[in-house]
């Protein structure tokens, strides 16, 4: 016989009954066969057909009754008036394309999925839902992962630690006098949400050159250090030393330059990157140290002694403990400052010593026509994360379950 839609599924009933005994208590009797609604029963309890919209209810192979029946033996039963409920599942093929919303009678064009704004949004997605995002263009699916929607363009988001140190300043020059140490580059680090497959800028700030030999004036000035930037991230270049002779003060930075000697002030350092350049005393003939990521810029000891750079910060995202960002050293006529730990240069005569590559450290300063003042040493950019290799980009080596990319010079971090 003909017919249109699925299959036929033949169904046969047997006519059953079961019997139960009450005793005055329990209400409910397991049946033996499941049963969609009470419809499909009748009951009689001592010979009394009991009323289906009140007297019981049935779910699955459970009938419970409003009351407990009385005691009795055999003396309810229920008679089964139809076959068991069947849910039939559509074959596979039997659902059209049309009813599915896809172009194409062969099913092999586009679907179309739910659309709205981002505002339309399901407040309670499941993982996997799919929709077209209206206000973005681009459709998107829910990872309970991220707890997040994602473009169909873009892999899932992750957490990644950095760490980004700018160039350090130059040391101060001079033409008498000690000229300050240079402020180590700004000092950051925390963690930073990133897409996989995004392309990141690195830039690693290049340190600030040293002020020019037997100037006094502005001249003779450290420069500043140049930013470091990953993503949204900027550090400040450290800030450039005063010259000493002039009335040279320390410059501005991510840690501000020490400054000139005779009383120049240091400069001032970026809040949450580092800290001030130290001031000499008035009647001193040593310049200020430059300041540190940890600790500011000293001032001047004594008459013939230059003020050491201020500490820096210590950071294990390398696998190791390594202390960034450290303050350049003032020169003095006698005794020339420290350099901070991490990276600071010391003065020296008659030439001072460098802030450290990818360190981040101050440059130190120079003292008299004679004394070279030395330049910052560059920034450095890592990027560290739990687990196995996702990203690309600088050097990469692992350590603790972390995957970890060191940048020393600029390039792109792919997430």
């Amino acid at each position: 016989m003909a017919f249109i839609g699925n299959t036929n599924t033949t169904q046969a009933f047997t006519p059953a009954v079961d019997f139960f005994s009450g005793n005055g208590s329990p209400t409910a009797f397991t049946l033996s066969r499941p049963v969609a609604s009470v419809a499909q029963v009748q009951v009689t309890i001592d010979n009394v057909a009991q009323n289906p919209s009140s007297a019981y209810t049935v779910s699955s192979n459970t009938i419970t009754f409003t009351s407990a029946p009385l005691s009795g033996t055999n003396n309810i039963y229920v008679y089964y008036t139809s076959p068991i409920t069947q849910v039939i599942a559509p074959g596979q093929g039997t659902v059209s394309t049309t009813s599915l919303d896809v172009y194409g009678g062969a099913g092999t064009s586009a679907m179309n999925l739910p659309a709205g704004t981002t505002a339309q949004r399901p407040s309670s997605p499941a993982a996997g839902a799919q929709r077209y995002n209206s206000t973005i263009g681009f459709p998107e699916w829910y990872s309970t992962t991220a707890s997040a929607w994602v473009q169909f363009n873009q892999g899932l988001p992750y957490t990644v630690t950095y760490l980004v140190v700018a160039g350090g300043g130059g040391g101060g020059g001079s033409s008498s006098g000690g000229g300050g140490g240079g402020g180590a580059g700004g000092f950051r680090t925390s963690t930073l949400s990133v897409s996989s497959q995004a392309n990141y800028a690195v830039t690693v700030g290049a340190g600030g050159a040293g002020g020019t030999t037997g100037q006094s004036g502005a001249s003779g000035n450290g420069t500043n250090g140049n930013d470091s930037v990953f993503s949204s991230i900027t550090s400040t270049g450290g800030g450039g030393a005063g010259a000493g002779g002039g009335s040279q003060t320390g410059q501005i930075g991510g840690s501000g330059g020490g400054g000139g000697h005779s009383g120049n002030a240091g400069g001032v350092g970026t809040a949450g990157q580092g800290n001030n350049g130290g001031t000499p005393v008035g009647a001193h003939n040593g310049g200020g140290g430059g300041g540190g990521a940890s600790a500011v810029g000293a001032t001047t000891p004594s008459a013939a002694v230059g003020g050491a750079g201020g500490a820096g910060t210590a950071s294990s995202i390398s696998g190791s403990s390594v202390t960034y960002a450290g303050g350049g050293g003032g020169a003095s006529n006698t005794t020339g400052g420290a350099g901070g730990a991490g990276g600071g240069g010391a003065a020296e005569a008659p030439t001072s010593v460098a802030g450290t590559a990818n360190l981040g450290g101050g440059g130190g300063g120079g003292y008299g026509v004679s004394g070279v003042a030395r330049a910052g040493g560059s920034g450095v950019v890592i990027i560290s994360y739990a687990g196995a290799q996702r990203g690309a980009g600088g050097t990469i080596t692992t350590s603790g379950g972390n995957t970890i990319h060191t940048f020393t010079s600029s390039g792109t971090y792919t997430a």
